[in-house]
């Protein structure tokens, strides 16, 4: 059972159910997911099995694609719809100011994280410190976003899709957008296109089958541990060499030796 299952992670539930019924579907001894998405959005979302959880590390990095609705007008104590809401306004806001601000957050951009977010500050994560009435001051963080596009306008609500590096609060885009136009604005639709190398057309439903069905099509279209990690340059080894490495075995210069490819850097990673 060693291998990743890309899963179109329903609205309402978090990450960590659909880790557990993807476990006990499949009977896998561990499992874990390679970037959360909050109970509200929906869309792609790897789970790793047994040995592939090794893998997560490597993953957790890559780059992610989402179509977001913003809501203008609207703050909450979440930045996203499922919060309680603490101010609002009936400000009109052009589309070209919408279009402008938009557009002033592609690139490199600084992010203060939600306060009710997994991020973990001295061990606790955010929102535990948050439902009690605690609001650490959290530092700003680097993220880049590649792409924003925005696809509708229907007053009020935006619709968008972007491209982003990983660590990148989607909710926290429309937070800040809504504080430039002075009108404020929240998260209302989520959706995970894309996650690094996985996307939306291998994502498997959890819903409208049997466990045993879904057991099925979840093996079917599980991917293997080497078949995850495409960016990555194969080295081929001998099976004495490969029986050594399965052990934990850290191989040194002169075992490798005749693998040594003449296009590897220092930091490079392979498989």
């Amino acid at each position: 059972m060693n291998g990743i299952v890309v899963i179109d992670k329903p609205a309402g539930l978090t990450s960590h159910d659909v880790v557990s019924k993807v476990k006990k579907i499949l009977g896998a001894r561990k499992a874990g997911h390679t970037g959360t998405l909050d109970p509200m959005a929906t869309g792609v979302l790897p789970v790793c099995l047994d040995e592939a959880t090794k893998l997560a590390q490597f993953l957790t990095a890559e780059n992610k694609t989402y179509r977001a609705t913003m809501l203008l007008g609207v703050e909450t104590d979440t930045q996203d719809t499922d919060g309680e809401v603490i101010k609002t306004s009936d400000r009109m806001v052009s589309e070209k100011e919408i279009r402008t601000v938009l557009g002033r957050l592609v690139g490199k951009i600084k992010q203060v994280p939600p306060a009710f977010s997994a991020l973990k500050h001295k061990g606790r994560p955010l929102y535990q410190y948050a439902r009690a009435g605690e609001f650490p001051d959290v530092a700003a963080r680097d993220v880049e976003i590649f792409r924003l596009e925005v696809l509708d306008i229907s007053y009020p609500y935006v619709t968008f899709e972007t491209d982003c590096s990983k660590g990148t609060y989607i909710r926290t885009i429309c937070f800040d957008a809504g504080k430039e136009m002075g009108c404020g604005a929240c998260l209302s639709g989520l959706r995970r296109l894309r996650s690094g190398f996985f996307t939306e057309a291998m994502a498997v439903s959890l819903e409208d089958d049997t466990p045993e069905g879904k057991k099925k099509e979840l093996l079917a279209k599980m991917l293997t541990m080497a078949g995850s990690l495409p960016a990555f340059t194969p080295i081929r080894v001998s099976e004495a060499t490969a029986d050594k490495l399965k052990t934990g075995f850290q191989p040194d210069v002169e075992m490798m030796r005749q693998n040594v490819l003449p296009f590897l850097a220092v930091g490079d990673m392979v498989k």
